[in-house]
């Protein structure tokens, strides 16, 4: 079947005739059928690198300067479909608030992961121009300018708990551990984006991910999400003494008696991008009451608050291990008390964990998420103007 595949492919050759001749020899036929899987697996690799498809996107027209807003408008179109690429359920826009900057790190970045694109439509509409691209995407290099996004302090929780008398072991997806687990989170300043809603996948996904240590699953979830940190489990629960059950001396057991068991693992990624395991355990919880679903929310309880503190400590600890040292240069600090008050504004950032002084104007700011994200936090500041900022160095503009 090779050789007459490639008789078919070469019969549109110009030297047709010469070369069905020779594809008689035997030697020739290994050859071609050699030459046939080279070309069917090169042209596999090729269309599985490169992705073409459509998007739209649009930019405020500051000043009559048409040109900008249309740079603009592609980035963003580029990017929009590079998110549609990598198939992330969290956008750009609602991790940042500040999308000058982000155009101003996607821009140096373009170039990488967008391997060409055709402008399609443009229309100015009131104040903005909008575009429609056709944009060919890598996918490989389209996650790493995605992930490069994500947030350390973004946390997804996804641990699904089985129904109380399910026969096909139904789960809920959405259960009293999982939001008393992300309200926790939340209260701590964290970021967290609950899993569930998004039906990203399902308890026989984390199980079997879980049992095989199988990280595809996972590493997919923190592209989607846009987190550095994945919080992962299963709850199952098992009726250790049952209402009305003999429990010896002629008693009956007046309530339902119930276990519940939690099995997770908190995955996260470090400085060079690596997905490893920061903790994984069982924990269990009891629960005692006249019914099993009531026993079981009771258990769930427990166990809530056994793991809030587990969990708060090992995501304390990832945090400040992995915090970088970001020098920020603040021009207009004239004297110690304009010092003073640049200090203590960088040190009120979230996540901000120290703030050196190296002298009037210079800081060097322990920082555990992408520099964007800082200097979007200063630029958020009434007094400060973001100049210019680096993977290690931001310029800042002071007006008292």
């Amino acid at each position: 079947m090779l050789i007459y595949s490639l008789i078919a492919i070469i019969n549109t050759l110009r030297y047709r005739p010469i070369i069905i001749i020779m594809m008689r020899t035997k030697v020739f036929r290994k050859i071609g059928a050699l030459l046939l899987f080279v070309i069917i697996f090169f042209s596999q690799e090729a269309s599985s690198e490169t992705k073409c498809i459509d998007s739209d996107g649009e930019a405020v027209i500051i000043n009559n300067d048409v040109p900008s807003a249309k740079a603009e408008a592609i980035a963003r179109a580029k990017w929009s479909a590079v998110e549609q690429v990598v198939g992330v359920e969290v956008k750009a826009q609602s991790v940042v608030q500040n999308m000058a900057l982000v155009d101003d790190a996607v821009s140096k970045n373009i170039r990488g992961f967008v391997a060409g694109y055709k402008l399609l439509q443009q229309e100015i509409r009131k104040d903005t121009m909008w575009v429609k691209i056709n944009a060919c995407i890598e996918p490989t290099k389209a996650k790493d300018a995605i992930s490069s996004l994500a947030l350390n302090n973004s946390v997804a929780v996804f641990i699904p708990a089985k129904k109380p008398g399910s026969i096909r072991d139904e789960y809920e997806e959405t259960n009293i551990l999982s939001e008393t687990l992300i309200g926790r989170l939340t209260e701590q300043g964290y970021t967290v984006i609950d899993v569930a809603p998004t039906h990203a996948m399902d308890a026989r996904e984390i199980e079997n991910a879980i049992k095989s240590g199988n990280f595809m699953t996972m590493r997919s979830l923190v592209y989607k999400f846009l987190s550095n940190v994945l919080l992962v489990g299963k709850v199952d629960y098992a009726i250790s003494t049952r209402k009305g059950e003999s429990i010896g001396y002629g008693i009956s057991m007046p309530f339902n008696n119930v276990t519940v068991r939690l099995t997770y693992r908190i995955i996260a990624r470090d400085n060079t991008g690596k997905i490893g395991i920061l903790t994984a355990g069982t924990e269990e919880g009891k629960g005692l009451a006249l019914s099993v679903e009531d026993a079981m929310a009771s258990g769930m309880k427990e166990l809530a608050q056994k793991m809030t503190p587990v969990i708060l400590e090992k995501l304390g600890q990832y945090i400040k291990g992995i915090a970088k040292k970001i020098q920020v240069k603040v021009d207009g600090v004239a004297d110690i008390n304009s010092n003073f008050e640049v200090k203590e504004a960088l040190q009120n950032i979230a996540w901000v964990t120290n703030v050196e002084e190296k002298g009037l104007g210079e800081f060097v700011v322990s920082y555990p998420e992408n520099t964007v994200y800082l200097a979007n936090s200063i630029s958020q500041k009434g007094s400060f103007q973001v100049v210019n900022f680096l993977p290690y160095l931001i310029t800042v503009k002071y007006q008292r």
